[in-house]
């Protein structure tokens, strides 16, 4: 279950959703002599992450790694900026590829920590996003010309509500129909009815090229191709 340290009136909340606990703990090194009165919530999947959101925790601030239980590639951010939109997202993530820092900012992503950056400039990453900026590392052109038929994906990913984001994602690790109906709740029908609108989003025509369209966006972790 998520983690809570214990808050303190007035101060930021912070959520770091990496399923390492060490890197936790490290993040939690970085707040603390910035924000010391910021209470700081851990989950260490996003099926945590989602939850503890629900409970109604007001987040300033959500940290969150790109590969960890219940992520692929790019569908945790997807599914967060499309759920909650008005809660800043910092990926922090062990790759330091620019074509996934681009994607992530394009996704919506407020600022890209790599792993490997020391613990002051992580602090400093994290007031900057929380003063309202965008933080990537300074070496990153964000301008830089992009590939034409992804950035068109990202456009129509972004199109996509909450629960087609997580329909998507549970395509792309070859759920059957009944399998995410049961997953979410719901009928076969509406299951079929969010993956006729996720095609029609993604403008393609099967499922199977849904899920090909999602491995591509998602850059860093190819999702499996499994057909209905």
């Amino acid at each position: 279950m998520a983690q809570e340290t214990s808050p303190t009136t007035g101060g930021a909340t912070i959520i770091i959703a990496d399923d390492h606990p060490l890197f936790r703990g490290a993040l939690r090194q970085a707040i603390g002599p910035l924000l010391a009165d910021a209470s700081v919530i851990e989950a260490g999947s996003l099926d945590e992450l989602a939850e503890t959101l629900q409970r109604g925790a007001e987040a300033d601030l959500i940290l969150l790694d790109l590969s960890m239980p219940g992520v692929q590639g790019f569908s945790g951010l997807i599914f967060l900026r499309a759920q909650h939109p008005d809660v800043p997202v910092v990926i922090v993530s062990a790759t330091e590829d620019p074509t996934v820092i681009r994607r992530a900012i394009e996704f919506g992503a407020s600022g890209f920590i790599p792993k490997t950056l020391p613990i002051e400039r992580i602090g400093e990453a994290i007031r900057s996003v929380l003063d309202g900026g965008v933080w990537v590392p300074a070496e990153i052109d964000l301008n830089a010309p992009d590939d034409k038929e992804a950035a068109d994906l990202v456009r129509r990913v972004a199109t996509l509500t909450p629960q087609q984001v997580r329909v998507l994602m549970m395509l792309s690790e070859g759920l059957l129909n009944k399998q995410i109906a049961y997953e979410l709740s719901v009928s076969e029908a509406t299951v079929k009815a969010h993956v006729s609108a996720i095609l029609q989003k993604l403008g393609v025509e099967s499922r199977t090229q849904a899920v090909i369209a999602a491995s591509k966006i998602g850059a860093t972790q190819k999702a499996a191709v499994t057909v209905e």
